[in-house]
C-alpha cells in the first residue's frame, strides 16, 4: 500500500518544518486553504482506492447516499470536499462499480458537489427523483446498498420518508434489490489510508502538546488555579489554534482523604493532588481522544509517590494486555473477554472500554467493552477487527496507595493507536506523570 510522496504531502511536511523550534511545544497547524487541499486530496485517494475495496467486500455494486440539509447522513460529510459543508436541499450521491473502470461517482443535486463527482441532473428537464430512478435503471445494479441498519448509527442515515420516496421511484425489480449498506458505511468510515496514517501522529501530537502545557506551571498555580480554570484553558487553547473539539474537555482531582477536610474549595488545585484530563480535538477531519494524569508536587518532593507511580505502571500493563489481544478477524467481544480474563489472572482491578476513532470521536468499528457493561456487547461488539483501523485504547485501573493510607485511586488512561498487524500507539503513551511544581 506504499505510494510515492505526493506534492500535497511534501507541502504539508514543509509547512511543519517551517514552524521551526516552536513545533516542539505545539506542532504547526495549516491555514484553512491548505487544510482544504489536504482533505480534498485524501478524499480523492479514498474514493479511488478504498471505496472499490469496501464495496466489493460487501458485494454492493451501487451505493446510494441520500439526505437533506440539516439532516445529513453520518457518512455524507466524509464523502464530499472540504468546501461542501452540508447537504444542500435534497442531495443524492450515487456510486456505481464499473469493474476495471472503477467506481462511477455521481451527484444528483441542485448544487454541485465538486469535481470529484459528475452532476447528471438538469432541473429544467425532469424531477430529481425521476432522474435518480432513470440513472438506476440505466446502470441495472444487482445489489443496491442504502444506509439502513439496526446496529450502527453510521449505517442508518437514510430517513424513513426518503426511503419511502426512493422505493416509490424505483421499478419493482430494483426495489427488490435494495439491501442494507450498514457494513459498507462502517467499512468506509473505519479504514485509514497510508496518507492519513502518515499524518495522524502529527494530529495526536497536537493534542499531547495541549495537555502537556495545561498540566504545567504555565497554566497551574497550586493553591489558586481551579480545575475549571484548566479545562476552560484547554477549550480556549483548542479554539485559539483554529481547531475543533468533539466534546467538552474535563479535568478532575483525586487527593489524599485527610486533605479533603481542610479544603474550603475542592475545585482549587492543591499540592499533593493527582489530576486527570480527557481531551479530544478534530483536525483534517480526524479526531483524537486522550486521557492523562499529572501530579502536583508537595514541597520537598521531586516526583510522585511510588504508590501512584506503581498504579500508573499497572495501567500500562493493562494496556499491554489489551493490545496483545488485537488480532485481525477477532470481534470486539472476543478481544474484550480475552483481555478481561488475563487482567483477572494477574490480579489487576480495572475496566476496559475501548472504541474506534477516526472521522468521529466514538467512531465506526467494533466496540470493545463499555464502562458500565464489562461483558460482551451484542451487535457492535460482534463486528470484526479490520487492519488499518484506529482505536482509543481506553481503560482504567484501581489501586490502593500506601502513601495515602491505602486509599483507592483510579488511573484512567486513553491513548490513540493504529492496528495493522498489531497495535501501535500513534504518538506514544503516558508512562510517567506530568509534574506540576
Amino acid at each position: 500500500m506504499k505510494r510515492k510522496l505526493s506534492t500535497w504531502s511534501l507541502g504539508f511536511m514543509l509547512a511543519i518544518a517551517a514552524a521551526g523550534t516552536a513545533a516542539a511545544a505545539t506542532p504547526s497547524i495549516l491555514p484553512l486553504r491548505e487544510r482544504a487541499n489536504v482533505i480534498n486530496e485524501w478524499l480523492r485517494i479514498r474514493l479511488d482506492t478504498l471505496l472499490p475495496e469496501i464495496m466489493r467486500r460487501e458485494k454492493i455494486d451501487m451505493w446510494l447516499v441520500i439526505c437533506r440539509e440539516y439532516n445529513e447522513d453520518p457518512v455524507f460529510p466524509t464523502l464530499v470536499p472540504a468546501t461542501a459543508m452540508a447537504a444542500r436541499r435534497l442531495t443524492m450521491l450515487m456510486f456505481f462499480d464499473r469493474g476495471e473502470d472503477g467506481i462511477e461517482r455521481i451527484s444528483i443535486s441542485r448544487y454541485g458537489i465538486g469535481d470529484l463527482y459528475e452532476g447528471i441532473w438538469n432541473p429544467d428537464e425532469m424531477n430529481q427523483w425521476e432522474c435518480l430512478g432513470e440513472a438506476v435503471a440505466q446502470r441495472d445494479p444487482k445489489r443496491i446498498g442504502i444506509n439502513t441498519g439496526e446496529t450502527f448509527a453510521f449505517g442508518d442515515g437514510l430517513s424513513a420518508s426518503l426511503k419511502e420516496k426512493l422505493a416509490g421511484v424505483l421499478e419493482s425489480r430494483y426495489r427488490k434489490r435494495l439491501i442494507s449498506a450498514e457494513n459498507l458505511a462502517v467499512g468506509w468510515l473505519e479504514k485509514r489510508t497510508p496518507e492519513e496514517l502518515e499524518v495522524y501522529p502529527h494530529i495526536v501530537a497536537i493534542a499531547h502538546g495541549i495537555i502537556r502545557e495545561a498540566f504545567s506551571n504555565s497554566v497551574i498555580t497550586p493553591g489558586i488555579t481551579t480545575r475549571q480554570d484548566v479545562l476552560w484553558w484547554i477549550r480556549q487553547k483548542i479554539q485559539n489554534l483554529g481547531l475543533d473539539t468533539w466534546f467538552q474537555p474535563s479535568v478532575s482531582i483525586q487527593r489524599h482523604s485527610d486533605a479533603q477536610t481542610r479544603i474550603e474549595n475542592p475545585d482549587v488545585i492543591r499540592r499533593g493532588d493527582l489530576l486527570h484530563c480527557d481531551v479530544g480535538i478534530c483536525y483534517l477531519r480526524l479526531n483524537t481522544d486522550t486521557q492523562e494524569h499529572a501530579y502536583v508536587l508537595r514541597h520537598g518532593e521531586t516526583e510522585a509517590p511510588e504508590g501512584l507511580r506503581r498504579a500508573l505502571r499497572t495501567g500500562n500493563r493493562l494496556q499491554d494486555i489489551l493490545a496483545g489481544e488485537f488480532i485481525q478477524g477477532r470481534t470486539g467481544n472476543d478481544i474484550l473477554l480475552a483481555a478481561l480474563a488475563k487482567m483477572h489472572e494477574e490480579g489487576i482491578t480495572g475496566s476496559i472500554y475501548t472504541h474506534p476513532i477516526g472521522f468521529h470521536g466514538h467512531a465506526a468499528g467494533p466496540t470493545i467493552g463499555l464502562w458500565d457493561r464489562q461483558r460482551a456487547i451484542p451487535g457492535k461488539g460482534d463486528y470484526p477487527l479490520e487492519s488499518h483501523t484506529c482505536y482509543a485504547i481506553e481503560l482504567n485501573v484501581r489501586a490502593g496507595i500506601p502513601e495515602w493510607g491505602g486509599q483507592v485511586v483510579r488511573i484512567g488512561l486513553e491513548q490513540d493507536a493504529v492496528f495493522t498487524d498489531r497495535i501501535r500507539y500513534i504518538d506514544g503513551r503516558q508512562t510517567e506523570f506530568h509534574i506540576v511544581e
